[in-house]
């Protein structure tokens, strides 16, 4: 589909009495919407942001984060989302290099230096940003598993080639309704804004209050298994049609009960580089991540796959320079390991993950898909602990809900996983390392585990 204005302008245009938003418990239609966007991005650049200024945002999933988020993209700001609970002394360092001129701090901190601080105002409507699909619209952190995050930069229309691939898929119609369940610092929380505004449907966004009260009048969720298992537990009734989960490996008891409840279940595989799902399936047990969705392509070499596709980032910002993506053959290299079987996708896991142990070559992502299976686990990591006999020895750190006990675990796993695979160490995951992203950092894991253990 293509646009000629901002896609809420779009909408308004079409159908503008038809819902579009419910903040809370407001509903707002195209009109209103529209109404509250221009006061806004009228405000914005009443303090002087300008077309492609660079602006930080450092704010959680709320009503006026949203909005705020729509104005200045209509102003034709580069937006930084950025976590508000990444450390501030992080923070302070990454931003020299983003080129930015304005912050947006929806938290209770103080104005970071050399950043205009921007204030939530209303003004009458002046003259905005016109609607320019390939202008540079946000900059997106990785998720720094292995290094210092770096900023993603992605044009209008790479986000709306994102959408229109995942809906290619999932059915998502105008009288539909997406939570957005996701935070908008990360990709899988932009994927759903632009999959509403691909298709002028409803999406929902609501804070401080229990997920299924959340999902009350939602057709469709992006989850983890663990809430969706949490969901189907509860008993409670549900309106929920469609479910993209990510985050772990998905059992194929998940998938029947959530189809015996009316619901379809889909799983993929995404990066920061591609403005989310790259490759994507309806759930069916196997362990393959699904085929490559409509505008993207796959393919592997030596092992690792590669990647192209409209929806991929126009390159890393760096002191006012887009750093390339692609390499001398035009595709991404993602440093992920993996098979394709057909057009079918299996990820085996990071390449720089990779250890070895006594000769023995581990694959953590391969020996966390066997523990994640146990009914108690939220989530869990196999990180390297050095040692001078083997090399490094496989240490698990789990995170367990419902009575969790960790000792049993060694006994749980012996049969399930090769002798060298099975951890030397299970320890709990430590509050200081869950960082409120979508992604905990391995090397902080490893380091954390190697300090206290041989410290």
């Amino acid at each position: 589909m293509t646009f000629n204005d901002y896609p809420w302008r779009h909408w308004r245009a079409l159908r503008p009495q038809a819902s579009a938003l419910r903040l809370g418990d407001d509903t707002l239609n195209w009109q209103q919407l529209c109404e509250r966007i221009d006061t806004l991005a009228a405000s914005f650049v009443a303090q002087n942001v300008q077309p492609d200024d660079g602006v930080l945002l450092r704010a959680y999933n709320n009503p006026q984060t949203l909005l705020a988020w729509l104005a200045l993209l209509q102003c034709g700001a580069r937006v930084l989302p950025v976590n508000p609970q990444l450390p501030r002394e992080l923070v302070s360092a990454l931003l020299p290099q983003f080129s930015l001129r304005h912050a947006l701090l929806l938290t209770e901190e103080q104005p970071f230096d050399n950043l205009c601080a921007l204030a939530l105002k209303h003004a009458e409507r002046v003259a905005e940003a016109t609607w320019q699909p390939e202008r540079l619209a946000t900059m997106t952190l990785t998720s720094g598993s292995s290094g210092l995050p770096k900023a993603a930069v992605h044009t209008l229309n790479a986000h709306l080639a994102s959408a229109e691939g995942v809906l290619a898929l999932m059915p998502f119609t105008e009288t539909d309704d997406w939570l957005l369940s996701l935070p908008l610092f990360h990709v899988s929380g932009q994927g759903i804004l632009w999959r509403w505004l691909l298709k002028g449907a409803r999406l929902t966004v609501r804070e401080h209050m229990p997920l299924a009260q959340m999902l009350a009048g939602c057709t469709h969720a992006s989850l983890v298994p663990t809430q969706l298992w949490r969901l189907l537990n509860d008993d409670e009734p549900l309106t929920l049609k469609t479910v993209l989960l990510g985050g772990a490996a998905i059992p194929v008891e998940l998938a029947e009960q959530s189809h015996a409840r009316g619901i379809r279940t889909f799983c993929g595989y995404g990066l920061t580089e591609f403005a989310s799902t790259v490759c994507a399936k309806e759930t069916d047990g196997e362990a393959d991540v699904g085929s490559a969705l409509p505008g993207r392509e796959v393919k592997i070499v030596d092992g690792e796959i590669w990647l192209r596709a409209k929806s991929m980032a126009a390159g890393y910002w760096r002191d006012g320079e887009l750093i390339p993506l692609t390499n001398a053959e035009g595709w991404f290299a993602t440093r992920d390991r993996g098979e394709l079987h057909g057009d079918r996708l299996s990820v085996l896991g990071r390449m720089d993950n990779l250890f070895f142990c006594g000769g023995e070559g581990i694959q953590p992502e391969e020996v966390e898909r066997v523990i994640i299976a146990h009914p108690h686990i939220e989530q869990i990591f196999i990180v390297p602990l050095d040692d001078a006999e083997f090399g490094q020895r496989p240490v698990a750190v789990v995170e367990g809900h419902d009575d969790f006990d960790v000792t049993q675990m060694p006994q749980w796993a012996m049969g399930k996983l090769a002798r060298f695979q099975q951890p030397v160490y299970w320890l709990m995951l430590p509050t200081s390392l869950k960082t409120g992203g979508i992604k905990i950092s391995r090397r902080a894991l490893q380091e954390w585990v190697n300090a206290m253990l041989k410290g």
